[in-house]
């Protein structure tokens, strides 16, 4: 997959196929959207194509509001790529973009810099200047004989239509079985082992610990039952999301207690998968209380992890 971060970067393009959207969670309906382009493309000779924004609209349209990444560019990237879509193109929404024209959005951008033949998007998407843009606009300009129109209608599961609003509220909730639904893959955090206050080894559960990126949305504080990545094995384990109210006063972070695992992992890269949250974080009265419930989540996880095999 060529992946293309400006505008500037975007030469030599052949016929396209192009799914639009914002793929921040690559959900379901994205990876529906995408199959439906790449099967487009190959239908009609074209190079497949995913156009989206580097940073979120919202958070330049709308003064003092933050939408936090689902996603790190690089995880966005790689879930994309393995769809088998041939171009990404993941540029900055900016000024020039915020005040362009639906009409001059589809002439200057996907016309003629993308040499777009095909279209693929959502019911509710939305472009152009004020959103003035939608799927209408598009099939109503592509019936002018530019372009074809693919409008894919809602992906509904559970009965609640799959959104990434909906997931970033699951991953805040900690319903973590109900965004592996939508996104159809476990919600994961990767990052690199720092060192923490060594409390866990201290009581005999050692933890590989992540800070939590305040530009992403995180897990509702309390315990979860996980999986983790190091170095391309998998081992089940158990983690804590918060801020150690027993023990002091810490920012949010993330401890993970990985079964049967006895190696140093400070500056190590993991990657810790959400299976599914046991109880929410409180405050104990004496560190033996606090030791005496962590021992009771690793039985909880490791009776889980003993089953799912």
């Amino acid at each position: 997959m060529n992946l293309y971060n400006s505008l500037e970067e975007i030469v030599g393009i052949e016929g396209t196929a192009i799914a639009l959207g914002n793929f921040d969670g690559v959900h379901v309906g994205h990876q529906e959207l995408m199959e439906r382009t790449v099967k487009a493309a190959k239908a009609a000779n074209l190079k497949s194509a995913v156009f989206t924004f580097s940073n979120h609209p919202r958070n330049l349209l709308s003064k003092g509001q933050t939408v936090k990444n689902i996603l790190y560019p690089e995880e966005k990237a790689a879930v994309i790529k393995a769809f088998g879509v041939d171009y990404m193109f993941n540029v900055p929404f900016d000024d020039e973009m915020r005040c362009m024209s639906a009409v001059e959005f589809i002439d200057k951008i996907l016309l003629m810099k993308l040499k777009m033949q095909e279209v693929c998007c959502g019911f509710n998407f939305k472009f152009g200047h004020k959103s003035s843009g939608s799927a209408e606009t598009l099939v109503s300009e592509g019936a002018k004989g530019h372009f074809r129109t693919h409008v894919l209608g809602p992906v509904i599961i559970g009965g609640e239509v799959v959104s990434s609003s909906r997931i970033r509220e699951c991953i805040e909730q900690g319903d973590v079985v109900r965004c592996m639904r939508f996104m159809g893959r476990r919600y994961s955090i990767g990052g690199e082992v720092v060192v923490g206050n060594r409390l866990g080894k201290t009581i005999g559960f050692p933890t590989s610990n992540l800070i939590v990126d305040d530009s992403m949305v995180s897990p509702a504080n309390g315990v979860y039952i996980t999986y983790c990545t190091h170095n391309g094995k998998r081992y089940p384990s158990v983690t804590n999301v918060g801020t150690k109210p027993t023990v002091g006063e810490f920012s949010k972070n993330m401890e993970t207690h990985i079964f049967d695992f006895d190696k140093e992992l400070y500056g190590k890269t993991i990657l810790v998968e959400f299976i599914k949250k046991t109880r929410d974080e409180k405050k104990f009265e004496s560190m033996d209380a606090l030791a005496e419930q962590i021992k009771q989540d690793c039985i909880i996880a490791k009776d889980y992890h003993s089953k799912a095999y």
